[in-house]
């Protein structure tokens, strides 16, 4: 059993059974083909759609979809999901963060942030210049800025502590 929740508000419940998928508990009639260029071209009910996949954020089990020239984002839940959400400890793994580190040698460029600052996932944290390149390092979680362990033109190594929450 899975469910799909899809842009934040459409549920589905999806099974396998011996016949194949079902929705909703109706049998799923459908037909999917590979698109030479990439994506799929799928056969639902007499309708026809193209999809293909975007993006795939496999800790959160997220796949963005762009199905028919219209981008999709859907949440997949496993029956482990929806026992821990039967359960109530869906929100254990939270996008609590303690502290950022340089996932390679560089030099800071700038710092987007400041102490005491509230920052939400993908929110850019600083600016680490790299191999002649600049990378937007951005917060992993949800967080309140505790303390800032660089300055702006510091070289800094893999794995040194930045950022701290």
């Amino acid at each position: 059993m899975y469910q799909a929740i899809v842009n934040n508000g459409n549920v589905f419940q999806i099974s396998q059974t011996k016949e194949g998928l079902s929705l909703n508990d109706t049998p799923l009639a459908w037909d999917l083909a590979p698109l030479p260029g990439g994506g799929f071209h799928i056969l639902v009910e007499g309708r026809s759609y193209q999809a293909e996949l975007v993006e795939y954020l496999p800790e959160e089990k997220v796949y963005s979809l762009k199905v028919n020239g219209k981008i999709l984002q859907v949440k997949v839940k496993d029956r482990y999901d929806l026992l821990l959400d039967q359960l109530g400890m869906s929100d254990l793994a939270s996008n609590k963060i303690n502290q950022v580190k340089a996932p390679m040698p560089g030099l800071i460029l700038d710092i987007k942030v400041s102490p005491g600052d509230t920052v939400k996932k993908g929110d850019p944290l600083l600016i680490l210049e790299a191999m002649k390149m600049e990378n937007v390092l951005k917060s992993p979680g949800d967080g309140q800025v505790q303390s800032i362990l660089v300055k702006k033109g510091e070289s800094v190594e893999k794995n040194q502590i930045l950022i701290q929450f």
